[in-house]
């Protein structure tokens, strides 16, 4: 029988692209999942369509916020009530291969991996291709992952009966780096399939975008809570942008 995958989907005001998402994660090959969307207190039509596809399919789940807390936050809910051996993140606007959960976890099972992560390549607002991919090494450890970030969430998926239960930092950027550091502490091992299995939206007014307001929470990430001291945290920062800049994105 498949273990059972968590999806873990934090959503605010995505109405424009939640449908695509839950139905990329409903045309997966591989059927033992749930998928718990948590939204944040939208003031779109998130909710109702995210409930029109619950009455559908009961694997996807629907928590709703009280407040309004970011992302970090609704992850950390998410993975709190997670009943499965394995934890996937998909945000509300991203999307995914259809067989992206099926080659991952065949891979974890059979190679006996905790964390793997995939190659994605980047999506306008309307859903087309920018010719744009991540490229990834193929064995991750803490050390490198200090680095850079070489995970893009929506490709990572980690064995959570295994490691445990590990929350994010509560920052406003860079809580999934936060988390992915942690856990990879605890893997046994990292590997990265060298393929496209996702889709990373790039959205005109997103947080991600701003580049700069990502410095300050990166900071205080590795030096507050990783605690790596300030001028090894800033020359870690440079090495990011640095790797960011010449290796990350491939044309084509």
């Amino acid at each position: 029988m498949e273990p059972l995958v968590s999806i873990v989907t934090p959503n605010y005001n995505c109405e424009k692209y939640i449908s695509e998402t839950i139905k990329s994660v409903l045309n997966q090959t591989y059927k033992n999942w749930e998928m718990l969307i948590i939204d944040d207190c939208s003031l779109d039509n998130s909710i109702k369509i995210i409930e029109d596809y619950i009455k559908k399919d009961s694997r996807i789940k629907l928590i709703k916020m009280k407040k309004n807390s970011g992302a970090a936050s609704c992850r950390n809910i998410a993975i709190e009530i997670s009943k499965g051996k394995y934890l996937a993140y998909l945000d509300s606007d991203d999307l995914w291969e259809e067989r992206k959960l099926e080659k991952q976890i065949n891979y974890m099972e059979k190679e006996n991996v905790d964390f793997t992560y995939s190659e994605y390549t980047h999506i306008d607002e309307n859903g087309n291709s920018l010719n744009l991919k991540a490229k990834i090494p193929k064995k991750l450890n803490y050390l490198k992952m200090l680095f850079h970030c070489f995970t893009g969430c929506l490709t990572v998926i980690y064995n959570q009966e295994k490691i445990g239960k590990i929350y994010g930092p509560n920052i406003s950027k860079s809580n999934d780096y936060g988390l992915f550091l942690q856990v990879i502490k605890k893997a046994n091992k990292a590997r990265g399939l060298k393929e496209n299995l996702a889709y990373y939206r790039i959205r005109k007014n997103s947080i991600s975008r701003n580049k700069w307001k990502k410095v300050e929470p990166h900071l205080y990430l590795l030096n507050k809570i990783e605690n790596i001291n300030i001028f090894a945290s800033l020359f870690l920062i440079f090495t990011n942008v640095l790797i960011k800049k010449i290796y990350k994105y491939e044309r084509g």
